[in-house]
């Protein structure tokens, strides 16, 4: 570490697989990470993660639905912190990435819900939120963000490596010392959760149970990877509900699960042909990494082993959190939080709003 400033930044991650909220505490100059705190994780409850999957795709945020959502993140710091012994004068700032609900970049347009402001009241810190939105105006991406993140945790080790993670979206991280390249590889968790969610009691294929007994339609397969999404060079980005997924419709459940299991491993091991060298190393966070189906399929596709981020030392399910904590601090200092090798901007550029308390 530099002899500059550390802070105590507190990040919350609500992800596109819209199972919850994830809060994690991280000690960082903005540049390197000094150490790792606390991490705190909460599920929504099934009636509002249904009232945030009815607002998908919505241009404006129902106001008492912002509100119910940032009570909740408020709810989670103040678990998180009770339960460590801190308190609100522990943490010097948060990082508040809120819910995506839209994302259009190619309109300069991106919707995350969440109140920076009222946070800041509720919980009595300095908040920082609209990370994605300077970078969108600019004509950027606005995704994936957490590759700064994944730079720093990354400094010392012997490149090049890819880090993926499969949320809701599957991204890539690209990383050695002359490179940081990413993007958006294609569907993640979130089509899987959907078919599993509509048509059995389960809410997702633990495991990749059903998958694992079902066989790939290579028909429907190919209709999927027909996208056009495909054939854009990087750097690129996708909203939840990019895809239209209705084939899976006529298979049965397992062979659905199978089917869209075979489409985001073809979706993230194309990604290879982006790198300009083949990776050493391939890290899987997410909460892709606990299928050991989809695991030991990536794995077969890109004829290499794929290792959890555990097996590093680090915490996939905190990563995202983490990463929005460090992203505030380097907003409070005007670093950089996106380049044009990850989100397409023209130059580096800093983001987010900050809210006082």
């Amino acid at each position: 570490m530099s002899d500059a400033k550390i802070y105590t930044a507190l990040g919350l991650m609500s992800g596109t697989s819209l199972d919850g909220i994830d809060a994690a505490i991280v000690k960082t100059d903005g540049k390197t990470i000094a150490s790792f705190g606390p991490f705190e994780s909460k599920q929504y409850e099934p009636d509002f993660r249904n009232r945030l999957r009815a607002e998908l795709g919505a241009k404006s945020a129902s106001p008492e639905l912002e509100e119910a959502l940032t009570g909740l993140h408020a709810d989670l710091i103040a678990e998180l912190l009770a339960k460590h012994s801190l308190t609100n004068l522990d943490i010097d700032v948060i990082g508040f990435h809120g819910q995506t609900l839209h994302h259009e970049p190619e309109n300069h347009f991106t919707l995350q819900l969440g109140d920076g402001a009222l946070l800041a009241k509720l919980v009595g810190c300095d908040v920082v939120n609209n990370f994605r939105g300077a970078d969108v105006a600019a004509g950027g991406e606005g995704a994936p963000f957490a590759p700064v993140y994944h730079q720093a945790l990354s400094q010392n080790f012997e490149g090049p490596i890819v880090i993926v993670n499969i949320g809701g979206v599957a991204n890539v991280s690209f990383i050695d010392t002359d490179h940081l390249i990413a993007f958006d590889t294609g569907p993640g968790n979130a089509a899987i959760d959907d078919v599993v969610r509509t048509r059995s009691e389960a809410v997702f294929d633990e495991d990749g149970n059903l998958a694992r007994q079902g066989r790939v339609d290579t028909g429907v397969l190919a209709g999927l990877l027909d996208h056009p999404y495909f054939d854009l060079v990087p750097p690129k980005s996708l909203d939840r509900n990019a895809f239209n997924f209705s084939a899976v419709d006529q298979l049965s459940l397992e062979d659905a699960a199978a089917t869209l299991v075979a489409f985001t491993i073809e979706t993230i091991a194309r990604a290879s042909q982006h790198f300009p060298l083949a990776a050493k190393r391939w890290l899987v966070t997410g909460g892709g990494r606990h299928n050991s189906f989809m695991m030991e399929e990536l794995a077969k596709k890109i004829g290499q082993e794929v290792q959890p981020v555990e097996r590093v030392g680090w915490n996939g399910d905190a990563i995202e959190a983490q990463a929005f904590a460090f992203m505030a601090v380097r907003s409070l200092l005007d670093l950089p939080l996106s380049f044009p090798s990850t989100t397409g901007v023209a130059q580096a550029l800093s983001g987010g709003d900050l809210y006082r308390a």
